[in-house]
C-alpha cells in the first residue's frame, strides 16, 4: 500500500512497499547546514493552508523543474476521514481474499508471526502517522488537520512533487505498468518516494545556496524519526519497520545518485527508463549498467500438490525482499551480503484448503556458483533457525532436509540455482525436482530394521530358484 497513491496491498514484495509509504513520517529533517523556511507553529485554518500550499507548490515546480500543468485541489482533512480513506482505499485495491493471502505468504517465510492482525495494523499506522498525502485518482491533496502548519511546509513539499510528477508522468500508470512483477513495481515507487525526499532536501535547503547534489557525505537516515515513537510501530514486527524505511531512503540513496552532477534534469530519463528490480535501487550502479535479473519460473505444481492444495500467491522477491527474509535468521551483514548475489527468484505459496497448512517453494538465480553454495550454507543455518522442532535431519553436498511437525523442509542446489520447498513430503518435492529436469536428490538412509519396498532374493549357488517379493503382495 502506497499512502500516497493509496496502493493498499499488492502481494508480499509489494506488502513491504504497502507498509513503507506513510506521508509524514520522512519529514523530520535534522541536517546541521539545513534551515526550514520560517513558518507557524499553531494549527493552520483553511486560509493559511492554502496560502502555504501554493507558495510551497511553486517553490517544488521551481526546485525540480516541473511546471504546474493543472489546478491542484487542495484540502484539510480530519484524523477521522484520514482513517475511513485508508480503509476504503485498502478494499479498493485488494479484496479480503487477497489480502489474506499476503499475510500468510509473509508468514510462510517468517516475515511474521502467525495470526498477526495485517489489516488492522495498516490502518493503525497510517492513522497514526499520516499528515499529509496526494491522491491521484482525484489529483487532490491532503493535509492532516491537526498538523502545526509548520509541519505541513515539509509534508507539502514531499507530496507537492508527487502531484507535480503526476502531471508530468502520471504517477499512477506509470507505477502499475510494472506489475505483475511486484518487486519492479517496489522498485518504481521508491524512485516516487525517492525523488520527493529529495525535492523536500532541496526545499530544506531554500535560501543555503546548496542542494542534495552539493552533500556527498548526506546521512539520509537522519530523516527518518522514531519509528518506535507510536503505539503500533513500537509493537511492530522487525521487517514491518524495514518496510516503512525502504522506499524513502533508498529511493532516497537512489536518486541522490542518479542526479549526482546532473541535478533534476535526471529525473525524466528515470521516469522514461524506470529500474526494473529493487537490486538497481540498492545499487545505482547496476542501474546505470543497465543489469536486468535472470527469467526464473517454477513448474506448474497444482497437479503434484493435488486438488486439497490452492495456490494464494506466486510472484518475485528479489534482492530487497530475500535480504529481509535473511534478516530474520542471520545476523544484517551476513543477509544484506547474501542477497547481494541475487539475479533472480521465484516464488509461489499453496494452502491447504481444509487444515490451512501452507507450503512454500521458491527458485532463486545467483550470480556465481561460488555464492550459490555460499547461499547453501547459510540458508540451511537459516532454516534450522526457522523451525525450532526439527528431525531426521539429512546432509548431503548441495543438499539439506528435515522434517518438522508441519511437513518436510527440503533445500537443493545446483549450479547457479537453489530451490525450497517447505511444508510438504519427500515424494513431493521429488516430483518437484523431476519438473526441473535436475538430479534426483540423494535419499535418506534406510532405517535399521525395516523392510524395503521391493526386495530380490538371489538363490543360493547351485539354485534354480529366483524369487521375487513385494511389499504389500503374498
Amino acid at each position: 500500500m502506497t499512502s500516497h497513491r493509496k496502493h493498499v496491498s499488492c502481494g508480499l514484495p509489494a506488502l513491504f512497499l504497502s507498509l513503507a509509504l506513510l506521508p509524514g513520517v520522512a519529514v523530520r529533517a535534522q541536517e546541521a547546514s539545513v534551515t526550514p523556511p520560517p513558518a507557524d507553529s499553531k494549527p493552520a485554518t483553511d486560509a493559511d493552508f492554502i496560502a502555504a500550499a501554493d507558495e510551497v507548490l511553486g517553490q517544488m515546480s521551481q526546485i525540480t523543474g516541473l511546471r504546474l500543468v493543472t489546478p491542484l485541489k487542495k484540502s484539510l482533512r480530519s484524523r477521522e476521514e484520514i482513517r475511513a480513506y485508508v480503509i476504503t482505499q485498502m478494499n479498493e485495491e485488494k479484496n479480503a481474499a487477497e489480502r489474506y493471502a499476503d499475510q500468510r505468504s509473509a508468514e510462510a517465510f517468517g516475515l511474521l508471526p502467525k495470526g498477526f492482525d495485517l489489516d488492522s495494523f495498516m490502518v493503525n499506522v497510517l492513522t497514526e502517522q499520516i499528515e499529509g498525502l496526494y491522491d491521484p485518482k482525484t489529483r487532490e491533496f491532503y493535509i492532516a488537520d491537526w498538523s502545526p502548519l509548520a509541519d505541513q511546509r515539509m509534508v507539502m513539499a514531499h507530496e507537492l512533487t508527487h502531484a507535480l510528477e503526476d502531471q508530468h508522468f502520471q504517477i499512477e500508470a506509470w507505477l502499475r505498468a510494472a506489475r505483475p512483477n511486484e518487486d519492479a513495481e517496489l522498485a518504481r515507487d521508491a524512485v516516487l518516494e525517492g525523488s520527493a525526499m529529495a525535492a523536500m532536501v532541496d526545499y530544506l535547503m531554500l535560501g543555503t545556496g546548496r542542494s542534495l547534489k552539493d552533500l556527498p557525505d548526506f546521512d539520509p537516515s537522519m530523516l527518518i524519526g522514531d519509528l518506535g515513537s507510536t503505539p503500533t510501530l513500537e509493537k511492530a514486527p522487525p521487517f514491518l519497520k524495514d518496510a516503512l524505511i525502504f522506499p524513502y531512503i533508498g529511493g532516497l540513496n537512489f536518486s541522490a545518485a542518479v542526479m549526482r552532477n546532473v541535478g533534476w534534469s535526471a529525473l525524466s530519463g528515470v521516469f522514461e527508463k524506470p529500474p526494473v528490480s529493487t537490486q538497481q535501487i540498492l545499487h545505482p550502479a547496476l542501474y546505470r549498467s543497465a543489469k536486468t535479473p535472470a527469467n526464473v519460473a517454477l513448474p506448474q505444481l497444482e497437479k503434484v500438490l493435488g486438488n486439497n492444495w490452492s495456490k494464494l500467491d506466486e510472484n518475485i522477491m528479489g534482492e530487497f525482499g530475500w535480504k529481509e527474509v535473511l534478516k530474520q535468521f542471520l545476523d544484517s551483514e551476513r543477509a544484506k551480503n547474501l542477497a547481494a548475489a541475487w539475479e533472480g527468484d521465484r516464488y509461489a505459496v499453496f494452502e491447504h484448503k481444509q487444515t490451512k497448512k501452507l507450503i512454500l517453494v521458491a527458485r532463486l538465480h545467483l550470480d556465481s556458483e561460488v555464492h550459490a553454495a555460499r547461499f547453501f550454507g547459510q540458508y540451511s543455518e537459516a532454516l534450522e533457525k526457522k523451525y525450532a522442532e526439527r528431525s531426521n535431519l539429512l546432509r548431503r553436498p548441495n543438499f539439506f532436509s528435515f522434517d518438522t511437525p508441519d511437513g518436510g523442509v527440503f533445500l537443493d542446489c545446483l549450479g547457479l540455482e537453489c530451490v525450497t520447498l517447505e511444508g510438504t513430503t519427500r515424494d513431493k518435492f521429488d516430483a518437484f525436482i523431476k519438473s526441473l529436469d535436475w538430479p534426483l536428490a540423494p535419499q535418506p538412509p534406510e532405517k535399521p530394521g525395516s523392510v524395503p519396498a521391493k526386495t530380490a532374493m538371489i538363490p543360493a549357488s547351485g539354485e534354480n530358484i529366483v524369487a521375487a517379493t513385494f511389499a504389500g503382495l503374498s
